[in-house]
C-alpha cells in the first residue's frame, strides 16, 4: 500500500512520514478508527516505509504481504482446538490485497464464520512471542501488525501486555481497532494512540473520480451515505440490484407497519418479511439496517423542509415519499433509530436473526403512528 493510494488523510500521512524521517517511530502505536477510514492501509504504508528505508528491496515484499519481517495477528475462530491466525493467513492476505479497507464483518463473511466467535487468543500471542524471539531475516526492524486488537480475549490481552512492556530490540508493534472501549487500559497506557478520522467528502470524491467512472448524481448519493467510509462507499458503488432490493423491502416494511393498526392480519406479512431478511448473511443484514437508518433520517429532513439535504428519495412501486415523510418527526425518529441500532448490536453478538428482525418489524408499527 503506497501513501498516494490512500484516500485523503493528508495530515496524518504527513505526520507519520515525518516521524520516520526524524527517527521518532514509537515502538507501539494504536491506530483507532473504522477500517473504512483507512486504518490498515495507513499501517501498511507506514510499515512499508520503515522497512524500505532499511532495505530498498523491501517495498515489493510488503506490497504483497510476504515480507519475512512483517508479521500479522488478526481474529480467527477455533478450528480443531487451534486458534492461530497463521493458519488463516492465506485467506486474510487474499482479502486485504483485494480490499485493504475491508472490515471485520467482511472478514467474517470471507471465512463463512457468522455463527462462530472470532477472537485473538492467548496461543496467538505465544506464537508471536516465539517469532519475535528470533533475529530478523533482513537484519533490521521486525514489525507486528495486530488487526482489530480490540478482539483480544482477556488471557491474550494480559500476555500481550507483557510483550509490550519488554519488546525485543528493533521491534515495532502497530495495532488497529475501531475504538479504545475494549482495549485494556494498561495496554492503552503503553501505546501511542493515533486517531484516524473519517475521510473528508471531497477526498472520497477525488478518489472515486480517479479510479471509477461515476455520474455526479450517483457520486453525491454515495458520498453522503458513506459518511467518510471508503469501504461502505465501495459497497454502495457495487450494490447494483441490491439497492433496488433494499428499496422494495423497506417499502414493504413501512406499508405493512401502517396497515397493522387497522388490520392485524398484516402482522403475518411482517413475520414473513423478517424471515426473508434473516436468511441473508450477517453483512447484508447489517447493510440493510444502515440503509433503513439513512432513509428514516432523510425522511425526517424532508418533513422538516430541508429538501436540499435530501440526496435520495424512494419512488419504487408508487411509494409516496412525501406522504411517508410526514410521519417521521422528532416524536418518533429517536425511538426508530434506537431500535435499529439495538437490532444491529444483537446481530453483531450473534442474536437469532429471525427474532431480531421480527421484533424490529413489529416495533415500527408502534412508532410510525406516534404523533408529534
Amino acid at each position: 500500500m503506497n501513501w498516494e493510494n490512500i484516500a485523503g488523510q493528508e495530515n496524518l500521512k504527513k505526520l507519520l512520514r515525518e516521524s520516520i524521517a526524524e527517527n521518532r517511530v514509537s515502538h507501539a502505536q494504536l491506530f483507532v478508527g473504522k477500517e473504512g477510514y483507512g486504518t490498515l492501509p495507513m499501517v501498511l504504508a507506514y510499515a512499508k516505509e520503515i522497512l524500505s528505508r532499511e532495505n530498498e528491496h523491501a517495498a515489493a515484499k510488503v506490497e504483497h504481504l510476504n515480507h519475512l519481517d512483517l508479521h500479522f495477528s488478526f481474529p480467527v475462530f477455533t478450528d480443531n482446538k487451534n486458534s492461530l491466525s497463521k493458519n488463516k493467513f492465506d485467506g486474510f492476505r487474499e482479502m486485504i490485497l483485494g480490499s485493504p479497507y475491508a472490515s471485520y464483518d467482511d472478514w467474517t463473511a470471507f471465512l463463512e464464520s457468522e455463527n462462530k466467535q472470532l477472537f485473538i487468543s492467548a496461543d496467538e500471542i505465544d506464537d508471536q512471542n516465539q517469532k519475535f524471539s528470533l533475529k530478523s531475516f533482513e537484519g533490521g526492524t521486525k514489525i507486528l501488525v495486530v488487526w482489530r486488537a480490540d478482539k483480544m480475549n482477556v488471557a491474550a490481552a494480559n500476555k500481550f501486555l507483557k510483550f509490550l512492556e519488554e519488546p525485543p530490540a528493533k521491534t515495532v508493534i502497530l495495532l488497529t481497532a475501531e475504538s479504545t472501549n475494549d482495549i485494556l487500559p494498561t495496554i492503552l497506557s503503553r501505546t501511542q494512540v493515533v486517531e484516524v478520522p473519517r475521510i473528508h467528502d471531497e477526498d472520497l470524491e477525488t478518489y472515486f473520480k480517479k479510479n471509477f467512472t461515476v455520474s455526479d448524481e450517483k457520486m453525491r448519493e454515495i458520498v453522503h451515505e458513506a459518511q467518510g467510509n471508503l469501504n461502505d462507499a465501495m459497497k454502495l458503488l457495487n450494490a447494483g440490484d441490491k439497492s433496488n432490493e433494499f428499496e422494495k423491502l423497506f417499502v414493504q416494511w413501512v406499508r405493512d407497519a401502517f396497515m397493522v393498526k387497522k388490520k392485524p392480519e398484516y402482522l403475518r406479512s411482517i413475520i414473513f418479511w423478517a424471515r426473508e431478511i434473516a436468511g441473508w448473511n450477517r453483512e447484508k443484514q447489517k447493510n440493510f439496517l444502515n440503509y433503513c437508518s439513512e432513509i428514516f433520517r432523510l425522511a425526517l429532513l424532508q418533513n422538516y423542509q430541508s429538501e436540499n439535504l435530501v440526496y435520495k428519495k424512494i419512488n419504487v412501486n408508487g411509494f409516496n415519499w412525501a406522504g411517508f415523510s410526514k410521519f417521521i418527526s422528532g416524536a418518533n425518529i429517536e425511538s426508530i433509530l434506537e431500535e435499529i441500532n439495538t437490532a444491529d448490536l444483537h446481530l453483531t453478538r450473534n442474536g437469532n436473526p429471525k427474532i431480531v428482525w421480527t421484533d424490529l418489524g413489529i416495533k415500527l408499527s408502534r412508532y410510525i403512528h406516534k404523533s408529534i
